[in-house]
């Protein structure tokens, strides 16, 4: 007989995510890993609401200033409000997007939130197969390769372990778009956390089919390499921030525990 927990009962990275956010796309499970986090790491949901603030303010400022129209969002996870082609469409009407996840429920969850919205469609691939991702017929039919696209990694590639080479992958992606194109990254960082802390939120990722691997700002810096750095607010160097810094009107105020426990930047494709 196998150990293995039914699926209902194993806690998935999307529904985790949704339950952070106040969503109801969430099992059981999924409610139960988060609030064994939050025991130890309250801050936690300030984080997934500092990233979910970065995904939307880098989208918009992509749209708005840099003329982007189409973008890819990979690890896309179950939120219902305010999503990737909710921003674009505030600001352009002719805006393109493919959302992808490795989570069924996502699919699922994602077609019937994109019925009837003309440009985006959501495709169920794993972050670690770029070739497949980017060769996809929904993907091949809205976004054209030719010019600028807006890649969106918020919160993804820590389930991407080292041995998988997460640097490869994400080059994978950029060396696949146009000049002009920007990359909008968020990862979570093991070098400002207690240790007890961070092995309490390991061990609960550890549960899940795609278990978490933090990283230290020189790793995370390293998605980075050959791409032009914005800088993250006005009067800033170009440099990988807090997330929650990111765009922020009130940088101070956003500097949070949450907003500490991920870095950020978004950088363009000479």
């Amino acid at each position: 007989m196998s150990d293995a927990k039914p699926l209902k009962d194993t806690p998935m990275v999307a529904g985790m995510y949704d339950y952070y956010l106040g969503g109801s796309a969430n099992s059981a499970a999924d409610r139960a890993a988060v609030d064994e986090i939050r025991r130890t790491c309250p801050e936690i949901i300030d984080a997934a609401w500092a990233n979910r603030g970065f995904l939307q303010r880098s989208v918009k400022k992509m749209a708005t200033d840099w003329n982007v129209r189409q973008f890819i969002d990979i690890g896309a996870g179950l939120p219902t409000q305010r999503n990737t082609h909710e921003v674009v469409a505030e600001v352009v009407p002719d805006g393109r997007v493919i959302y992808v996840d490795i989570d069924e429920r996502v699919i699922v969850r994602g077609r019937e939130l994109l019925a009837g919205v003309d440009g985006a469609a959501v495709i169920h691939a794993d972050v670690r197969a770029p070739a497949t991702i980017l060769t996809h017929p929904e993907t091949r039919r809205l976004i054209d390769f030719d010019k600028p696209v807006g890649l969106l990694m918020v919160a993804v590639t820590q389930f991407v372990p080292d041995a998988d080479d997460p640097w490869r992958v994400v080059a994978a992606y950029v060396n696949a778009v146009a000049s002009g194109s920007y990359l909008a990254l968020s990862a979570p960082t093991s070098d400002f956390q207690a240790t007890r802390v961070l092995d309490a939120v390991v061990t609960v990722y550890a549960s899940t089919p795609t278990p978490a691997h933090a990283r230290s700002k020189a790793q995370i810096e390293r998605y980075f390499d050959g791409l032009q750095i914005v800088p993250p607010y006005e009067g800033a160097a170009p440099r990988v921030a807090y997330v929650g810094e990111w765009g922020a009107d009130d940088v101070e105020a956003a500097d949070s525990d949450g907003s500490r426990w991920f870095y950020a930047a978004v950088a363009r494709k000479p």
